[in-house]
């Protein structure tokens, strides 16, 4: 009898051991409290600051720039001389230039003699029409009274006018010549200094006199950005020589995908943070360009882009080391608020359509379906489903079912 007792309590023990190992074990989960708190909608980007306003300062015309003396970074007032330009030097003539130069100053100085041979000609001869003409006027005057008295007949009176006529139109061609003798003349001259001009030498280290220098001076206030042409030389008109800007003006330059263009506005709160201070900056949406562009991203993708810019509104004091083209990160926010009920995105799961989550309820996760509102990547809005202090599983993997016990990790 005593033989069976054992048997039996043997054959219980095994039974309860395997009831008890074949008994499904509570899941280890982490929980997480339901809780109100801020939350905000952001859309983070790099950008690079720049200037508002900024100013290419050009040469007015073609010459020689004296070295620029002022450095990349120095402020500068309006009105101040900026560059000093010089008229254009001579060139240094090569030996076929220079025989070219020598033939045409020949060549004018010939010409030169043959206008002056030409004018001296032209003279004589306008004196002998001269003296002719007066003699003809003169026969004329005397020949007239003795006309009328019957003295001479009116045929010789006739004559002697034709010919006084005649040689006054003579003089006055003669007088034409002349003139046109002595016009030749100046060209010719006017040739010769040419010639002889193009024939000189550049001067060493020659420096234009004050009324030959062309100044340039500060359009506005400002600092240097950029020295464009620092060192003396040639240069043409509307060459580029100086890059100015206000560096107290400085916005922001931001490109976003256009996914995230349409969501923001003129107005849209902005903080700039990484851009090597303490504090974060606070900023605006100042505007969203109508148009977008297509930008190739680090691994390939064809992305669609719009530029946003956006001003600093924090106080100059914090940003003043700011300047043109450095980067910042540019942090939009589309929307916030301060007591949002929300769980940690991490704990939400699609079942088809709807959105669910995992409540522990007396030791046991219950699948519950909520309906979301704002979501960012870190959390989401509860909108209903779920009641301030209750507690949901954040990262909830294949062993966790509706309805399966859980024990929560300490």
């Amino acid at each position: 009898m005593k033989r069976w007792l054992w048997i039996i309590l043997l054959i219980a023990i095994v039974l309860a051991g395997a009831f008890f190992a074949m008994r499904p074990q509570p899941v280890e989960v982490a929980a997480t409290t339901v809780a109100r708190g801020p939350l905000r909608v952001t859309v983070e980007e790099e950008g690079k600051t720049r200037l508002r306003d900024r100013f290419v300062v050009s040469s007015p015309v073609a010459g020689y720039v004296r070295r620029i003396r002022w450095n990349e970074g120095d402020n500068v007032r309006a009105g101040d001389v900026a560059a000093t330009l010089e008229p254009l030097r001579a060139q240094v003539l090569d030996t076929r230039t220079r025989e070219q130069g020598e033939a045409r100053l020949k060549a004018a100085e010939a010409a030169l003699r043959v206008a002056q041979a030409r004018v001296s000609t032209a003279e004589q001869q306008a004196r002998a029409a001269q003296a002719e003409a007066s003699y003809w006027a003169q026969q004329a005057e005397r020949e007239t009274p003795l006309s009328k008295t019957g003295d001479i007949p009116q045929e010789r009176l006739a004559r002697t006018r034709s010919e006084a006529t005649r040689t006054e139109a003579a003089r006055r061609a003669a007088e034409n010549s002349v003139a046109t003798a002595r016009a030749e003349i100046e060209q010719a001259r006017a040739e010769v200094e040419a010639a002889r001009t193009a024939l000189l030498e550049p001067a060493v280290n020659h420096r234009g006199s004050t009324g030959d220098l062309v100044t340039v001076r500060w359009p506005v206030s400002g600092r240097i950005l950029k020295l464009v042409k620092e060192s003396e030389g040639v240069v043409q008109a509307g060459e580029p020589l100086i890059e100015l800007g206000n560096t107290r003006a400085l916005e922001v330059e931001v490109e976003v995908l256009s996914v995230d263009a349409v969501k923001m506005a003129p107005g849209t709160p902005v903080e700039f943070t990484r851009w090597g201070g303490e504090k974060p900056l606070e900023g605006r949406v100042r505007v969203v360009e109508p148009s977008g562009f297509t930008k190739i991203s680090a691994l390939g993708v064809e992305e669609q882009r719009v530029r946003v810019i956006a001003d600093i509104t924090s106080p100059e004091v914090q940003w003043k080391r700011l300047g043109h083209g450095y980067r910042v990160e540019a942090v939009f926010i589309l929307w916030q608020g301060d007591q949002v009920l929300q769980v940690p995105a991490s704990a939400l799961f699609r079942t088809g359509e709807q959105w669910n989550v995992f409540v522990i309820e007396t030791g046991h996760a219950r699948r519950r379906a909520v309906q979301l509102g704002r979501r960012n990547g870190l959390a989401a809005e509860i909108i209903s489903g779920l009641k301030e202090g209750e507690f949901v599983i954040p990262h909830p993997d294949e062993t966790v079912e509706d309805g399966k016990q859980v024990v929560v990790k300490k």
